[in-house]
């Protein structure tokens, strides 16, 4: 059952969303998560990084300003139900959004995101003339988030794509 936020909106009082942003599942969310979760919290309460939170309808998403994914399977262990039960965690990865907030893009000494990165999929480029540059490897992503928090612009953000970690 999908929820139509747009309607839902309205009968609390707020504006409709043109186009609404994309929420992120818990790890392992099967497509028809909607379908199987119960909304028990099961899977809130079992995140050791706290990054699993009550959303829109009291389903569960993944609130990145709160911490990271370090895939334990705590979550998916903890639900009762079918809806954590996909093959691989899920299908995102991070972008940086250098034009717009990144500080290197603006002059600023700033490698945040790169050393946040276990998994070294951020690295910096030497430019001439600029202050090293982020260059995103998006085979090594894992989308686990672990940039996000920390960058001090938020010029980075998660996006669906058709890679799994």
């Amino acid at each position: 059952m999908s929820v139509d936020q747009s309607r839902r909106s309205l009968l609390f009082g707020r504006k409709p969303v043109a186009q609404s942003p994309v929420v992120f599942r818990p790890p392992w969310a099967i497509a028809q998560f909607g379908e199987h979760c119960t909304r028990c919290n099961a899977c809130v309460e079992a995140c050791p990084t706290r990054m699993i939170v009550r959303g829109d309808g009291g389903f569960p998403e993944l609130d990145f300003t709160r911490g990271e994914c370090n895939f334990c399977g705590e979550c998916r262990t903890a639900c009762p139900t079918p809806a954590l039960s996909a093959a691989q965690p899920w299908q995102q990865a991070i972008v940086i959004e250098i034009a717009n907030r990144c500080l290197a893009e603006q002059g600023v000494e700033c490698r945040v995101c790169g050393e946040s990165c276990d998994a070294r999929a951020i690295r910096f480029i030497l430019q001439p003339g600029k202050v090293a540059q982020p260059q995103l490897d998006p085979e090594a992503c894992t989308g686990c988030g672990a940039c996000i928090a920390p960058c001090p612009s938020q010029a980075i953000g998660m996006i669906q794509t058709g890679k799994t970690a």
